[in-house]
């Protein structure tokens, strides 16, 4: 009796063991369906959440347009029939290139810096008050002056927005396309005069010095180059603001989509001054080349009035060598960092 007694309460206390065991599987998978379905509210939380972040910039964005609606047509129209302006409409578009690239690491659950929004909004309202003020006063700005400050008042309240709406996070990873919109704003007169008169000079020395490399019998008094039975002036329309501001824009893009190393990026976007002064440099003196060994009539030639593409493209063959040497050169130390570890 007693060895039957001893095998029952053997299988008793099995028996038990199993259902304790079930139990604490049972009580284990709960605590992670509880977990998992937590972890779910969260998620369509923060996705809420995301939603109504975008909608409020988008909502925002779009009052700004409506708002701003007559400079931005006037902007729209004013690049379409100026030379120098013309890259402006492409701008906005390579933004939203760069932020789609980038949307997989965009972390929109972080949180917003509104405090900071507040500079950009002052900003904004600074330079939209001070214009009213000016025009009031009896100043009457020139069509660039007038869409500069409107154009920058638009995008300052649109940074301002984007402190509001998006987390910190966001911004850092989408700064660079944000502040990339600075190039919507047109040259103000004074600054679009300034830096013509410096690639006017600088490129005349440069076209000066291969004339003299070269021993052709040309004089130099400031912008005017005097030959034997011929001189020419290195005019405004000489000085290729357009094609060097088109590639400096260029190498800022190329800079942040193909160099990691910010010093690199440096270099390539400051590569862009000393290309543009030899490039210039070069047409004026091959200009001036053919005019003097050639015929005078060669000044009104079509590599005088349209050749400007034609040397654009050629500057552009050590600045793509100078960024294949600048990107060789961090896969290099990114190897050699690797082989270290």
């Amino acid at each position: 009796m007693q060895k039957g007694i001893g095998v029952k309460t053997g299988e008793l206390e099995r028996g038990e063991l199993v259902v304790l065991k079930y139990e604490l599987t049972d009580s284990r998978r709960d605590r992670c369906e509880a977990a998992a379905k937590q972890s779910a509210l969260a998620n369509e939380e923060n996705c809420a959440v995301c939603r109504r972040r975008v909608t409020g910039l988008m909502a925002v964005t779009v009052i700004l347009i409506i708002c701003f609606s007559r400079p931005l047509y006037d902007l729209a129209w004013y690049s379409l029939h100026s030379e120098l302006h013309s890259y402006i409409p492409l701008i906005p578009l390579l933004s939203l290139y760069v932020i789609w690239s980038k949307r997989r690491s965009l972390a929109l659950a972080s949180r917003p810096v509104q405090r900071v929004a507040v500079l950009p909004l002052l900003g904004g309202l600074a330079t939209l008050a001070g214009y009213c003020w000016a025009q009031h006063a009896g100043w009457r700005p020139s069509t660039a002056d007038y869409l500069a400050l409107m154009t920058l008042s638009s995008l300052l309240f649109f940074v301002a927005a984007s402190f509001v709406f998006l987390g910190r996070e966001t911004l850092r990873t989408i700064a660079f396309p944000v502040g990339f919109l600075i190039f919507t704003v047109p040259f103000p007169g004074f600054l679009q005069r300034w830096v013509e008169c410096l690639l006017q000079y600088s490129s005349a020395q440069a076209a000066d010095v291969l004339f003299r490399m070269s021993d052709t019998p040309i004089f130099r008094q400031g912008l005017v180059f005097n030959s034997p039975g011929f001189s020419f002036e290195v005019a405004p329309e000489c000085s290729g603001i357009h094609s060097t501001f088109i590639l400096f824009i260029t190498s800022l893009l190329a800079g942040h989509l193909f160099l990691r190393v910010p010093w690199h990026r440096v270099v390539l976007a400051l590569a862009v001054i000393p290309l543009a002064i030899l490039r210039n440099g070069l047409r004026i003196f091959i200009i001036g080349q053919l005019c003097v060994r050639v015929s005078p009539n060669m000044i009104n030639s079509f590599i005088h009035r349209h050749g400007g593409p034609i040397f654009f493209a050629v500057s552009l063959i050590p600045f793509f060598l100078l960024l294949a040497i600048l990107r060789k050169s961090e896969s290099r130390s990114g190897q050699a960092g690797k082989d270290i570890i």
